[in-house]
């Protein structure tokens, strides 16, 4: 991690996933640090490790392959069909891990993480060993984000065949052991009062006091009428975006994204691939600098407004004019070579654009792990997804950032009951070390 200094709890858990070969769950509420504890990881293991995550977005964000592509694993539910056929390049690059690291745990199904022990019981053939004998080391906050589980057929499966959705419930646990890391530290909000709000929100045990407190906070005007809003949506932010670009002088100029390989789906893409941008537009940056002599200029998450648009862009940050180029992102594929027994990344294809998003407004899930000193957090007519309404409060590094465009109601705050046993659970059976 370069200069990135750990805490004392974080330097703990690295050292706990790096001197034993233990299945660790790393969890913790928004901003205690899972993501800097996974690249220092990562930067600075001696284990031969592979990187994943669930969807493209997620594994872009760390330097990873998504866990179907990686594993070759095939789409919906597998159950126990055959996974298929895996290349043995694929194999070997399996076969040659001392570790596996997912990030976004939470997001992975049971039914996934049971095909994944299999495909590495195959290949390390350890028929027999949970995992093949690979340490499985999970990054992620059950509270924020859960499994996709679409569709009554899928459903009805997980009904008949597991506790519930979610990793924690997969069959392979009844094998073998998980520990639980929680790490407790916040680094984002320093106030104590909305920390303990926030804790309230995420474990849905909001008394009515706490409410109260927040709409009194909340429901107030903006001064900046043009304070990013986070809403449940794609359809509320796409009208609030267009509304506010169409209101601005000027013509609009379209940056199209350079795509080479096989990028995926758009849903996989990392940014906008048509970016639409006049003068005066509010945006998000969606990288963190790598050029800032003196530190970065911005962080992904920064808010400022483009001031003017020639083959870069020149935002504005807090009075400061920072002259923005595209940059790439890269799709990585493992591979290993036999003859230099060295796992290496290949990258298989390369996305270029300007690291920007709009952002008069933002959906809640795309600001999952961004810091926001304030914004207007639109639920809509309800919230309609477990922990979306503390993944929105959460951005916030304080309640003087906070505005509501309605009240919250208790309906607003939704906690999987599985997630509440699951967490208890472990706590009761001091599993959580």
């Amino acid at each position: 991690m370069g200069d990135v200094a750990l805490s004392s709890q974080q330097s703990e858990v690295l050292e706990r996933i790096e001197n034993s070969s233990d299945h660790v769950f790393i969890t913790g509420r928004a901003g205690t640090g899972k993501t800097t504890l996974l690249q220092a990881f990562v930067e600075n293991t001696a284990k031969v490790v592979a990187v994943s995550a669930p969807t493209g977005v997620a594994a872009l964000a760390v330097g990873g392959q998504t866990i179907h592509s990686l594993l070759r694993l095939p789409l919906g539910i597998i159950g126990n069909r055959e996974l298929g056929f895996i290349p043995k390049e694929s194999l070997a690059v399996l076969a040659n891990l001392d570790a596996l690291v997912i990030d976004e745990v939470s997001m992975v199904s049971a039914d996934v993480l049971d095909a994944l022990d299999r495909r590495l019981r195959q290949a390390k053939r350890k028929r027999n060993t949970a995992f093949g004998g690979i340490q499985l080391i999970m990054f992620g906050d059950p509270y924020q984000l859960a499994p996709v589980v679409s569709g009554q057929a899928e459903k009805a499966y997980y009904q008949d065949h597991y506790r519930s959705p979610w990793f924690f419930d997969a069959k392979v646990w009844r094998e073998t052991e998980m520990s639980v890391q929680e790490l407790d530290t916040i680094h984002r909000q320093a106030d104590s009062e909305f920390r303990a709000v926030l804790n309230a929100l995420r474990e849905g045990r909001m008394e009515a006091e706490m409410g109260r407190m927040l709409n009194e906070h909340g429901l107030r005007q903006p001064e900046d009428p043009e304070l990013i809003t986070l809403a449940t949506t794609n359809q509320a932010v796409t009208r609030i975006n267009s509304a506010a670009l169409e209101g601005l002088p000027g013509k609009a100029k379209i940056a199209h994204a350079d795509i080479e390989g096989d990028f995926g789906s758009t849903a996989a893409y990392p940014a906008d691939d048509e970016l639409v941008l006049k003068p005066g537009a509010k945006v998000m940056f969606l990288r963190n600098d790598t050029q800032g002599t003196d530190g970065p200029r911005f962080v992904n998450g920064t808010l400022g407004t483009v001031v003017k648009i020639t083959d870069s862009v020149i935002v504005d940050v807090e009075g400061e004019s920072i002259l923005v180029e595209p940059v790439t992102w890269e799709k990585v594929k493992y591979d290993y070579s036999p003859t230099t027994k060295v796992l290496s990344q290949d990258v298989v294809a390369e996305f270029t654009q300007f690291p920007l998003r709009l952002a008069w407004a933002v959906t809640i899930h795309k600001a999952q792990g961004k810091t926001l000193d304030a914004a207007v957090i639109d639920l809509g007519s309800r919230a309609f997804a477990p922990g979306q309404t503390y993944v929105a409060f959460s951005r916030l590094t304080s309640l003087e950032g906070l505005y509501l465009k309605r009240p919250l109601t208790p309906a607003d705050i939704i906690v999987d009951e599985h997630v509440v046993r699951f967490m208890n659970e472990d706590r009761v059976s001091n599993r959580l070390i």
